[in-house]
């Protein structure tokens, strides 16, 4: 069960890692399951794992726009292709494009094979808008703790809520 208050506790200089990852989502009462696993980099190989809870495994993109103002997080199940065209008039934003290595290192403290919307816990400066595919609306989501070496599944929320509770945007929209 959740506790309806969440801690404040993003005052961290560190990058947030898997480690901090799980030790605040216990100190939340956020309810997950945690499986350690190679890594990997991509949704293919995540798929040959044959981990449980496989329908749940989020794909997560992270784009900028072409002045590099904006970054968007998107979360969507791993059979659904983005248009970037698409989700650019969805939201109402500039051309889009994918963020480089260097971005998602700098602004989410992430390598490449391990972005999440945990990455945002890293974001400082709150530059990152999540959006999560309604597909994963009322259920489990699995994302890696900011380490693909593991992937979380917990519901879809609880993740919002601790999205939250670090200020960050967070929305559910329908991604076609």
């Amino acid at each position: 069960m959740l506790r309806s208050v969440m801690k404040t506790w993003w005052v961290i200089s560190m990058p947030v890692k898997k480690q901090e990852v799980l030790k605040l989502l216990d100190d939340s009462g956020i309810c997950y399951e945690s499986l350690a696993h190679e890594a990997v980099y991509t949704i293919d190989e995540m798929k040959k794992l044959g981990l449980p809870h496989a329908d749940c495994i989020a794909k997560n993109l992270f784009v900028r726009d072409d002045k590099k103002k904006h970054y968007y997080l998107i979360s969507v199940c791993e059979e659904k292709l983005v248009s970037l065209k698409k989700f650019q008039e969805i939201i109402g934003s500039r051309r889009l494009s994918f963020a480089s290595e260097k971005d998602l290192n700098e602004i989410l403290g992430l390598q490449k094979g391990s972005v999440t919307p945990f990455g945002v816990l890293n974001d400082k400066d709150k530059r990152v808008q999540v959006f999560i595919d309604e597909f994963f609306r009322n259920r489990l989501i699995g994302i890696h703790p900011n380490e693909n070496t593991m992937t979380v599944w917990l519901k879809t929320e609880a993740l919002i809520e601790l999205i939250k509770s670090h200020s960050s945007s967070v929305a559910v929209i329908n991604l076609g």
